[in-house]
């Protein structure tokens, strides 16, 4: 018997335009370990406009120890380099968020009901440390939630001590997060295990969010290679992103 309905053919865009917003960057000038000046600011983001992105939620960390960034540095330096993309007319939007360190101080954050700057509506970024989880992250996540947040774990695929315990990423997922993945671990530029441990996420339909995380020009040049492209193309058609709703 033959079908009149055929499954969408998945759409190879040749760029990253697919996928709808870049919700993860550090785009903001001076402020982090991103882009150093506004110069380079702007070659950043010309480069990622050649990849398909017209929509930039940046997010440069706050991480108290190194860059004890707040509401108002964070402000400042997005409404300079807004000042300079219109000064260039160059079409893009940009808006400023922040990647939240979960220590002492984001938990003081909290207690305070300081607002957070967040992704959209009640979505806030978050990260871990590379080595060595909250004791509590569990309860971290929780408290978050019930001040009203939507936590978005950024690059769990990167934190080297869940890779053998795959079932945190359940139990992370179960106490309400959201995963951002980064573009890059889909081509291993941060190492086999990241990368193995990105696509079990995707195959295990675990990812809402896909994010540059740029920056400086490396991570600009491989986001260009063929390779990525088609992955994160794959990706895209395969799941129901929140990128394009931001």
């Amino acid at each position: 018997m033959f079908s009149f309905f055929k499954k969408k053919k998945p759409v190879f865009s040749g760029d990253l335009g697919i996928i709808g917003t870049d919700m993860h960057s550090h785009l903001l000038p001076g402020i982090d370990d991103g882009s150093p000046d506004i110069d380079t600011s702007i070659q950043l983001i010309e480069g990622l406009t050649a990849l398909g992105y017209k929509k930039f939620i940046t997010t440069p960390h706050l991480m108290i120890d190194l860059y004890p960034n707040n509401r108002q540095t964070i402000t400042s330096a997005c409404n300079k380099l807004t000042a300079e993309l219109e000064k260039r007319k160059m079409n893009v939007e940009i808006k400023a968020a922040a990647e939240y360190f979960l220590d002492d101080h984001f938990d003081s954050l909290l207690e305070k009901k300081e607002p957070l700057l967040t992704i959209k509506d009640n979505m806030v970024l978050v990260e871990f440390s590379f080595a060595s989880p909250p004791l509590d992250y569990k309860q971290k996540i929780f408290d978050i939630q019930m001040k009203g947040y939507k936590p978005i774990l950024a690059h769990p695929e990167r934190y080297g001590y869940f890779h053998s315990k795959p079932e945190v990423y359940d139990e992370l997922r179960h106490a309400g997060c959201f995963f951002q993945v980064n573009l890059l671990s889909l081509i291993g530029y941060y190492g086999r295990g990241v990368q193995q441990t990105a696509e079990r996420l995707f195959k295990k339909k675990q990812i809402e969010l896909l994010g540059t995380d740029l920056h400086h020009e490396r991570h600009l040049n491989n986001l260009q290679r063929p390779d990525l492209l088609q992955k994160a193309n794959e990706i895209a058609n395969e799941l129901p992103l929140l990128n394009a709703q931001l």
